[in-house]
C-alpha cells in the first residue's frame, strides 16, 4: 500500500462497499483490508446471507479490524400511511438493530420511489424525524440520500430542504456522486449545506457523460459504475471532493460501485482498483489542492 508522509491521514478517510465484490463476507472484508483500507460500508444483503446467520456475520465484521462506515440501505420509507407505514416502521426498527449490532454509526436511507407515498414535504419530513428519533437511543445517525430516480426527491437540494424541515439532530444528508452527476446538479448548490449535517459521501464514476432517463440512471447505477479515476467524470469528482473539503466536510468517503464486470473478477484485483482510486483522490487531488503544510488530514 502507498502511505506517503502527509497523505495517510487522507487515505484513512476512504473506504469501499462490500457490494463491489463477489464472494463471502469473510473474503470481501479480507480483500478490502489487504488492499489498504481501514473502513468498510456494509450492505445488509452481505450480512444476512452469511451461512451461519447474522450473529456470526457480526463476529466476522468485528474480527476484520475494519471500522464500519455505515449500513445500507432502507428504501421507500417516507410518506407512507396506514398499514404500509406500520410495515416500514417495523422494517426500519429491524435495520436499526442490525446497524447497532454491527457497530455502525450511520444508517443510509434512500429517497422514496413508491407511487403509494405522499408527495408532500411535510409528510416526508415527519416520517424522517420519526425514524431519526428511533435511531437516537442507539447512537445512530440517519443519512438521507436523494436517488436520481426518486419520485419526488431526486436531487440533494430537495433532500436538504426536507432534512431541515424535519429538524432532528441525528438526521443529515448522504451524498452520492453518481446521483449528482446523473441529474447534473450544480456543485455550486453544495454551498447551501451545513458540513456538520453531511453524514456520508459515496463516490463512484461511470463511463458515459449523460444518463437522462430514469431507466438509464437505474441501469447504469446498478450495473456500470466504476471507481473514482476510471470513468469520464474524474474532473467533476475531484471538484466535488475539494469543494466538500473547502466547505468544511471532515467525514467519510465510501466507494459505492455496482459493476457486473467486477463481480466476475478476483476480489483482490477489484479491491486494488478501488485502492488506486483512494490514492488518486487522497494523494493527487487533495494533496495537490488543499494548502496545508506537512500533513493533510481530513478528520479533526
Amino acid at each position: 500500500m502507498s502511505s506517503g508522509v502527509g497523505t495517510w491521514g487522507v487515505l484513512e478517510d476512504f473506504g469501499m462497499d462490500t457490494i463491489s465484490l463477489a464472494g463471502t463476507l469473510e473474503a470481501k472484508l479480507k480483500a478490502i483490508a489487504d488492499a489498504g483500507f481501514t473502513q468498510v460500508m456494509l450492505s445488509a444483503r452481505d450480512v444476512v446471507s452469511h451461512p451461519d446467520g447474522f450473529e456470526a456475520a457480526v463476529g466476522v465484521v468485528r474480527a476484520s479490524g475494519l471500522r464500519v462506515t455505515g449500513f445500507q440501505v432502507l428504501r421507500d420509507f417516507e410518506g407512507l400511511s396506514g398499514h404500509l407505514h406500520h410495515y416500514k416502521i417495523d422494517i426500519a426498527k429491524a435495520m436499526l438493530e442490525m446497524c447497532h449490532a454491527l457497530g455502525s454509526k450511520v444508517l443510509l436511507v434512500c429517497s422514496s420511489t413508491s407511487t403509494h407515498a405522499s408527495m408532500e414535504p411535510a409528510a416526508q419530513a415527519k416520517d424522517l424525524r420519526k425514524l431519526a428519533m428511533l435511531a437516537l437511543p442507539l447512537g445512530i445517525k440517519v443519512a438521507y440520500e436523494a436517488l436520481s430516480w426518486g419520485r419526488t426527491i431526486n436531487e440533494f437540494p430537495q433532500a436538504w430542504e426536507v432534512i431541515q424541515m424535519a429538524d432532528a439532530p441525528n438526521l443529515g444528508l448522504g451524498l452520492d456522486s453518481f446521483h449528482l452527476f446523473a441529474t447534473q446538479t450544480s456543485l455550486d448548490d453544495l454551498e447551501l449545506l451545513d458540513p456538520e449535517k453531511i453524514f456520508l459521501v459515496q463516490l463512484a464514476d461511470f463511463m458515459w457523460q449523460e444518463v437522462s432517463s430514469f431507466e438509464d440512471r437505474m441501469t447504469t447505477a446498478r450495473h456500470f459504475r466504476v471507481f473514482p479515476g476510471e470513468g469520464v467524470h474524474s474532473d467533476a469528482l475531484a471538484d466535488l471532493v475539494t469543494r466538500l473539503y473547502a466547505l468544511g466536510y471532515r467525514g467519510d468517503y465510501s466507494f459505492e460501485v455496482f459493476n457486473d464486470d467486477y463481480q466476475q473478477l478476483p476480489l483482490e484485483r477489484v479491491a486494488r482498483r478501488a485502492w488506486r482510486g483512494a490514492q488518486w483522490l487522497g494523494e493527487d487531488v487533495l494533496h495537490r489542492s488543499v494548502p496545508l503544510p506537512n500533513q493533510i488530514r481530513l478528520k479533526k
